[in-house]
Order: C-alpha cells, then structure tokens, then sequence
C-alpha cells in the first residue's frame, strides 16, 4: 500500500522528502556499499534536490540514473539532464551521473539505455514526478510502453510534447526497492483522489509509493490514510 506524509507546504515536504532519500541512500549504501537512483526532471523536485546536495553521504557511492528524457538535442533547455546538473549534479563531488540518450530518438535511445540499466536489477531509490493525468516518469495512460517489459521503453505520441520520450519501464519501477512522489499543489488533487481511491493509472502499477506532499494536494481526499504525518 501507499505511504503518505502530509505537510502544510511545498518546502516542508520536499524538506522531509530530501531526509528520507538520504537515509534510503545511507542505507543501501551499509548494505552493499553502492547505491542506484532514478531522479525526475521537472520544476517539483529543485528544492528537495538542493537539500540533498547539504547531505554529509559518500557521493563516490551513489550512481545516479534519470526516469525519463525528453527527445530533443542534449542542450535542449527541456532537457532533464540538464535541469539535474544545473540543480544537483554541479553542487556535489565525485557524481556519477548517467544520462538517456534519447537524442538518438526514442527507439534508439530507449535500446542503448535498456542496456545501460540492464545490470541493475534493482535501483534502491526511484525518485519519480507525478502528472495530473497520472503518469508518472514518461508513461502516461493508455500508451503502448506502459506493456513494453524491457527495462527502458520508447514513448511516441505524448499528450505533452515533445510527442517522443524515453523512459524506464513499469517493470523496472517495480522492481526498484523505495519509490517517492514528490508533489504538491491544487491542481494535482484530483489525480491524488483517484489514486487513493485505486484507479488504474500508471502510477498505480509501479508498486507501493512513498508520497510526500501538501495539504492542498490532498484536499479533494475525504479519508485520509491512517499512515499520514502532518507537519505545521
């Protein structure tokens, strides 16, 4: 089942949301002394990316991996990777990033990043976004990758352009051993209601998620969920 952690704002929950990625990445690494992680693009995450930045963890150890790329040239402004690097990457030593290459266009970049990723049986942490229709990563509803088992998929004709992505696949997302949605705001109530009430939306495929978000979020939610922390 879903986790959620309720806070009064955006900064509060990507705040609380930067303290549980670092003690999931401080707990891979004491386990098998390396830690894999799948990071979303998008405005949402900044902040929480930032506050993981001001973390004391052996960065050497981490290897961080994107859940989707837009296809468009590598120094798209659009570019994941790129709002990863201004934001995170460039703020802490020794990174060892890994970017889609969807450049190559989202068949091609889909195979060469199956192949990168193939090794990882399981990443420990998926970092994903949420989209209002309730995608998540780069699979939206009804689309043909969310049946692709390999474990990055082509996406063609997105709702949101560009029309072509690349993105890990469903399979993948479920075998990763913590997934977190970071997301907030009023115009995302709707999608958390269906989700609550178990509506078959992509985000609702992955596995069990631990959600931090805003109150306003979650104002269309009647029941709240007996797991919820609320912060001032």
């Amino acid at each position: 089942m879903h986790e959620w952690k309720i806070f009064s704002c955006i900064s509060e929950a990507s705040r609380a949301a930067a303290d549980f990625i670092a003690e999931q990445i401080e707990l891979a690494i004491s386990l098998r002394d390396v830690c894999y992680v799948l990071l979303p693009g998008g405005v949402t995450p900044v902040v929480c990316l930032r506050k993981l930045s001001e973390k004391n963890i052996p960065w050497e150890k981490v290897h961080w991996y994107l859940g989707d790329e837009r296809c468009v040239a590598k120094s798209h402004a659009s570019r994941n990777d790129l709002m990863l690097e201004i934001n995170f990457w460039s703020r802490i030593p020794n990174a060892n990033k890994y970017s889609i290459p969807a450049e190559l266009g989202a068949e091609q970049g889909a195979a060469a990043y199956s192949e990168m990723i193939a090794p990882i049986k399981h990443f420990d942490i998926a970092f994903l976004g949420l989209g209002e229709d309730g995608h998540t990563a780069s699979l939206f509803p009804d689309n043909a990758a969310l049946n692709d088992t390999h474990p990055a998929v082509p996406v063609f004709n997105s709702p949101k352009p560009p029309g072509e992505r690349v993105s890990v696949s469903v399979d993948t997302l479920k075998n990763a051993r913590c997934r977190v949605i970071l997301t907030a705001g009023a115009a995302k109530a709707e999608v958390l209601s269906k989700i609550r009430s178990g509506e078959n939306l992509p985000v609702n495929t992955i596995g069990p998620v631990h959600w931090f978000v805003d109150s306003e979020a979650m104002s269309k939610t009647v029941n709240k969920p007996d797991t919820s922390s609320t912060s001032k």
